[in-house]
C-alpha cells in the first residue's frame, strides 16, 4: 500500500488543522493507520493510530487535542488537529500496519510508511 500524507502547512498557536492520509495500492480497511511526526534535530515518535474497527490511541502529548478517524470507502485516515501548540511544529506522517502496538508509551514502528507533510505551529 502506498501512503500520502497532506493538510500540513502554518498555523497560529491555538489553530487546528485536518491532516489527510490518502492510499493507493490496497484498500486500507486490512490496516491500521498510524500517525507520526518528527520534530528538527528529534527522533521521530508515534501520535495516534485508529484501528481497522475505528478505536483509537493517542500519545499522552496529544490526548484531548488530536482526533485519529479513517473513512474506509474513501481509502484515507485523518488527523484532526485541535488547540496546537508550537511543540507540535514537526513533520507528520502516515503509516499502516496490521496493528498498533505501543510499548512504553512508545509507538512502535509500522510497515508502510507515506512521505510527510510539514505542520509548523507559529505566531
Amino acid at each position: 500500500v502506498q501512503l500520502q500524507a497532506s493538510g500540513g502547512g502554518l498555523v497560529q498557536p491555538g489553530g487546528s488543522l485536518r491532516l489527510t492520509c490518502a492510499a493507493s495500492g490496497s484498500t486500507l480497511d486490512g490496516y491500521t493507520i498510524g500517525w507520526f511526526r518528527q520534530a528538527p534535530g528529534k527522533k521521530r515518535e508515534g501520535v495516534s493510530c485508529v484501528t481497522r474497527d475505528g478505536s483509537t490511541i493517542y500519545a499522552e502529548s496529544v490526548k484531548g487535542r488530536f482526533t485519529a478517524s479513517r473513512d474506509n470507502v474513501k481509502n484515507t485516515g485523518f488527523l484532526q488537529m485541535n488547540s496546537l501548540k508550537p511543540e507540535d511544529t514537526a513533520t507528520y506522517y502516515c503509516a499502516a500496519d496490521e496493528s498498533c502496538t505501543v510499548i512504553a508509551g512508545v509507538f512502535q514502528d509500522m510497515d508502510y510508511w507515506g512521505k510527510g507533510t510539514l505542520v509548523t505551529v507559529s505566531s
